[in-house]
């Protein structure tokens, strides 16, 4: 069965330290119009769904014309509402890519990237991406976080503390910043939400760490770009001169 992927967009209205941040507006459109558009443009994606549990944002959505679907109130987590469009929407898909809505920035390369990979190779359950920290990057900042591979292109650790520790010169050693885009087979995510949250997971409060303590092998892809995303309102400033590239 050949693959058929769609992106799907989990955009909650009720963020404790940006409410409506979804609805904010950049440049004239609302954050999630930028989300979609960028998410629109990527290759190998057959549909993109908005899932929100606010009507605000769904009615934004049908302005500007994109697909959103009403989720739970009770979705713990963004991953957990993108299950629930799979189940409700997504018969017939084989993939999913979750795309975060304060991602305005997002870079419909890396998306296309993630499908071309699990398009053509049915041993990859869970993917995401990666890019290498520049010169002058704070390596130590926490909310940036660095994940380790093996040669195989598989993550063997995401943590928010510097990884691996440097104790020897290593020349070629590179450190690289996670960003938060995940692909999955729907049958992974449709495993991972059942899994209750792990240790390793908690402590570091990193979701993906859930699937390496249940032995699934995420692969991580190597990209260019990386996103800026938007956490608090002072984050948006930061963003706006980008838009238009």
């Amino acid at each position: 069965m050949p693959a058929k992927i769609a992106v799907v967009i989990p955009a909650r209205y009720a963020s404790t330290r940006f409410p409506g941040k979804p609805l904010f507006p950049l440049a004239g459109k609302p954050m999630i119009q930028h989300v979609w558009e960028r998410c629109s443009r990527a290759k190998g994606v057959s549909r993109v769904i908005v899932a929100t549990e606010d009507t605000r944002i769904a009615e934004a959505c049908a302005a500007f014309g994109a697909e959103c679907v009403m989720t739970s109130e009770g979705c713990r987590s963004g991953t957990d509402r993108v299950a629930e469009v799979a189940k409700k929407k997504l018969k017939g898909f084989t993939h999913v890519i979750n795309v975060q809505g304060d991602e305005p920035l997002v870079d419909p390369g890396t998306i296309t990237k993630l499908a071309k990979a699990m398009a053509a190779s049915r041993a990859i359950a869970m993917i995401t991406s990666a890019s290498i920290f520049e010169p002058g990057d704070d390596v130590a900042n926490p909310n940036a976080v660095k994940v380790v591979v093996d040669r195989s292109g598989d993550a063997l650790y995401f943590s928010r503390s510097p990884i691996p520790f440097i104790r020897n010169e290593t020349p070629g050693l590179k450190f690289y910043r996670h960003q938060g885009i995940y692909g999955y087979t729907l049958e992974l995510l449709f495993q991972f939400v059942k899994w209750k949250p792990t240790l390793l997971e908690k402590a570091e409060s990193l979701e993906q760490l859930r699937a390496l303590e249940n032995g699934a092998k995420i692969r991580v892809v190597l990209v260019k770009h990386l996103s800026l995303g938007v956490d608090v309102p002072a984050d948006a400033d930061a963003v706006v001169p980008f838009l238009s590239k």
